[in-house]
């Protein structure tokens, strides 16, 4: 009995310890995770640094273009990429490695103060991909002194800033794999929910990040319309002038009829500009132009469609495009119209000789 209960307290010692692992395993993947949300240090940032029994380590420092923390007396510590609670364990083991303090004596106080912009590459499906600053200071905060806050959140240092600030996505893009890079480490994310309302990660960007967006090579309609990572609006050019005015101003085409919500098709624009409607018999011919010219190729491309075919198909998306960002839209009138026309310049000429050769006659 006495064995039984030694192998029994041994397998619930044994139970409780598997039990105690799986715990701190829990604690640590919680943390991790916790941790990864964290927005890590980019140069530019500035630090408060507080410890009590060494006054001249303290003050509030600003991280340099090297990425170090410099403190006096003190090697550059090497800042960027880690979060703030990292760089604090960094800074006191610096201390101590250097003999200026003793461990057991030791209490350092590190938080970020001022959050600062910073340059990070959008490289592939978006409107205008390339170099983008993103978390701008104001004049004001520029030339502030620092303000400790508590639990600071630079919302304008994420992700999706970023694609904001690179004009958005494109139609073709793959928002479902939409990779980071920052130096030889990589992550995919899956930025889909910006258009389900699923829950994503948005993640925190520093200095030197390039968010790279994948080309689907088809348009997806789920992700054509006003987003945290698409424009929100789109304005284009109208003309819709049956006999040639001063400018459009003149024919009644104001910012009403330019401006557009991100997701409109030409047939919005074309009865915005009133290409549409009136007259069956000389109105149901009219023809709509649109000119689109895209910025990374410098590629032209020029769709005509007729405005009664665009009107009753306008869920083709060959037929009906979307619209985007300084498209060019032209309206033509009718043949008959046309017609119409010509027969009144005949007219104009006519008249006076009709008069004059009514004058001759005695």
């Amino acid at each position: 009995m006495i064995g039984q209960a030694n192998r029994g307290n041994g397998s619930e010692s044994t139970q409780m310890s598997k039990f105690h692992l799986w715990l701190l395993g829990l604690a640590c993947c919680v943390g991790a995770a916790g941790a990864a949300q964290a927005l890590p240090i980019s140069p530019g940032d500035r630090v408060k640094v507080t410890i009590p029994e060494g006054e001249e380590f303290s003050g509030i420092f600003e991280i340099n273009l090297n990425g170090e923390l410099e403190l006096p007396y003190l090697k550059g510590i090497s800042a960027v990429g880690l979060e703030p609670e990292q760089l604090q364990k960094r800074v006191a083991q610096a201390l101590v490695q250097q003999g200026f303090f003793q461990p057991s004596f030791l209490r350092v106080s590190l938080s970020v103060v001022q959050w600062a912009p910073v340059p990070v590459f959008v490289i592939g499906s978006a409107f205008q991909p390339g170099r983008v600053v993103i978390n701008e200071l104001s004049d004001v905060e520029q030339t502030q002194t620092p303000v400790q806050l508590s639990g600071q959140a630079p919302l304008n240092r994420m992700l999706t800033t970023a694609l904001r600030r690179a004009g958005g996505v494109t139609p073709t893009a793959d928002v479902t794999a939409v990779e980071l890079k920052r130096g030889l480490r990589r992550q995919v994310v899956d930025l889909s929910g910006a258009f389900t309302g699923v829950p994503f990660k948005d993640i925190p960007l520093i200095a030197g990040d390039q968010v790279i967006v994948s080309d689907t090579g088809s348009v997806n309609p789920l992700i054509v319309r006003p987003s945290n990572i698409t424009p929100t609006e789109v304005e284009i050019n109208i003309s819709n002038l049956t006999v040639p005015a001063a400018g459009n101003s003149v024919a009644g085409i104001g910012s009403q009829a330019r401006n557009f919500p991100y997701g409109s098709r030409l047939s919005h624009a074309v009865i915005s500009a009133n290409c549409a409607g009136g007259t069956m018999v000389t109105n149901a011919r009219r023809k709509a132009i649109l000119v689109r010219t895209e910025r990374a190729s410098g590629k032209t491309t020029v769709y005509e469609r007729g405005v009664e075919d665009l009107l009753r198909s306008s869920t083709d998306n060959a037929n009906n495009p979307y619209l985007m960002a300084d498209d060019g839209v032209a309206c033509y009138d009718s043949k008959m119209t046309n017609f119409q026309a010509v027969l009144s310049i005949f007219t104009q000429f006519l008249n006076p000789a009709v008069l004059i050769y009514d004058r001759s006659i005695p």
